[in-house]
């Protein structure tokens, strides 16, 4: 038995450190060498202070800021740790019912809404963090935020087109916005 277990705990211990220690610090070395950006979180900084990451959303509710998707994740929205779809199905009655108040809500924020509301503007992505809404969602909120911000409709649209991120390779994904990004090109225009 004692020569079965002396090799057996050399192999678990020579693959414990090749797989547990040696290649988890080559892939970081390798990251941090050829993607420092992505490998530390794609954060974004505005004057030397960290203010959010280009992959998860963040709650904007003023009414001079773009809106992006709701988030699933509670008690506190956008929470990393917390990242989980709502898992509830289209004929779920609690879906329908968190989608109608939000509509509602759009609306009364914003009555001059006669478009119907993009459905990214009243559903949660999958993960629920989820930074980016369509270009639709961002032009349905045109109006209300050159409003607030005392701001001409074209100028703010302009605003949208410049921030319209198209498909990866041209072919993955849709085209969309990063709210966040957005709202900060926004405060550039006027803080």
């Amino acid at each position: 038995m004692r020569q079965q277990l002396r090799p057996a705990l050399v192999v678990l211990g020579l693959l414990t450190l090749i797989t547990g220690v040696l290649y988890p610090l080559a892939v970081t070395a390798v990251a941090q060498v050829v993607f420092p950006d992505q490998a530390n979180g794609s954060l974004i900084e505005r004057d030397g202070q960290i203010i959010g990451s280009e992959w998860i959303g963040q709650s904007f509710d003023d009414p001079r800021y773009f809106w992006g998707r709701p988030s699933a994740t509670s008690p506190t929205p956008y929470h990393a740790a917390a990242s989980a779809g709502s898992n509830d199905g289209p004929l779920s009655p609690a879906l329908a019912s968190r989608v109608k108040d939000r509509i509602e809500a759009l609306r009364a924020t914003d009555p001059g809404i006669t478009d119907p509301i993009p459905v990214d503007l009243v559903t949660a992505s999958a993960s629920g963090l989820d930074p980016h809404i369509s270009p639709a969602a961002a032009y349905v909120q045109v109006p209300r935020v050159a409003r607030e911000r005392g701001l001409d409709e074209t100028v703010v649209r302009e605003l949208v087109a410049d921030h319209i991120e198209e498909r990866q390779f041209g072919i993955l994904g849709e085209p969309r916005v990063n709210v966040l990004k957005l709202n900060l090109a926004l405060d550039d225009l006027t803080p």
